[in-house]
């Protein structure tokens, strides 16, 4: 198939339209009309796989797929999948140095030694890992503990990359060199090296799909959730949904951190605002 011709196929307004409607309906993804580029050339990709030629032709394919295998496929394709270790190190300072000190505190005298966070949008999942690193270096005694992360998120790609634990040099050059040969191991990848997390880590994550838009398999109370640079792809009305959600999941004195661009200004809630992208239930 000529290559030229797929990547120059033109998405009509109406293809357009029912790709946003679908995505919208099912995982809440505003996909507005500056999307409309980037939704072309990334679906471009699925088409030339499949051996279709027209955007119409593919989504009837997609849409009679009784697997939901391709659908998912659309999904991942759609998603932005950009994370890194320690990303927006400021939430993990503000975990090490106001979170886990009070945690550690309250619930060490409640006898009640149980750590219990989310990772909402785990990507391929440096997140989760970056969060279990941090709480293996600052909770001095935690072999003693209860700590389990659960890590989620919509694109089934993403999952099975953060699943398998394996890295390349350049996505894991922001963690520090001591925490590198503590946490990972170099092995050999199809002749090419690559750092592996170790089982210490991978025992404190639970890796699962979950479209926040539907039931949460999640009885909580959690003291802390992450869900960073997921919100930016919802409108205000899913965007208040969702951090209600949050709210009701959460402890007494549990935070939710949010992204860099994200804010939870003009919707409706109760938290207490702490610093940009930090909030509190009280």
């Amino acid at each position: 198939m000529d290559t030229m011709l797929l990547d120059n196929l033109d998405l009509t307004e109406a293809e357009f339209r029912q790709i946003s409607d679908i995505v919208y309906a099912h995982c809440g993804i505003n996909l507005h009309d500056g999307k409309k580029e980037l939704v072309r050339a990334r679906l471009a990709k699925l088409l030339r796989l499949r051996n279709f030629r027209k955007f119409s032709d593919y989504l009837e394919y997609v849409e009679n797929d009784k697997t939901g295998t391709e659908f998912s496929d659309l999904i991942d394709s759609l998603s932005t999948n950009l994370t890194s270790f320690f990303r927006e190190n400021q939430h993990f300072e503000f975990l090490v140095e106001n979170i886990l000190p009070r945690l550690i505190k309250n619930k060490t005298m409640a006898n009640r030694k149980k750590i219990r966070c989310w990772s909402a949008g785990c990507s391929s999942g440096e997140e989760p890992y970056s969060i279990a690193i941090t709480l293996l270096e600052n909770i001095i005694d935690i072999n003693k503990w209860d700590v389990k992360i659960l890590a989620t998120d919509i694109s089934t790609r993403s999952l099975e990359t953060a699943k398998k634990g394996l890295y390349s040099q350049s996505r894991i050059d922001p963690v520090p060199p001591a925490q590198r040969n503590k946490y990972l191991t170099v092995e050999k990848n199809k002749g090419q090296k690559v750092y592996e997390i170790r089982q210490s880590l991978r025992d404190m994550i639970t890796f699962r799909y979950l479209n926040l838009m539907q039931d949460w398999p999640i009885k909580g109370p959690l003291d802390f959730i992450f869900c960073r640079n997921v919100m930016i792809y919802f409108d205000k009305p899913t965007q208040e949904k969702l951090v209600n959600r949050y709210w009701d999941i959460l402890d007494n004195g549990g935070i939710l951190f949010t992204g860099h661009s994200e804010s939870l200004t003009g919707i409706t809630h109760k938290f207490k605002y702490v610093r940009p992208t930090i909030y509190m239930k009280p």
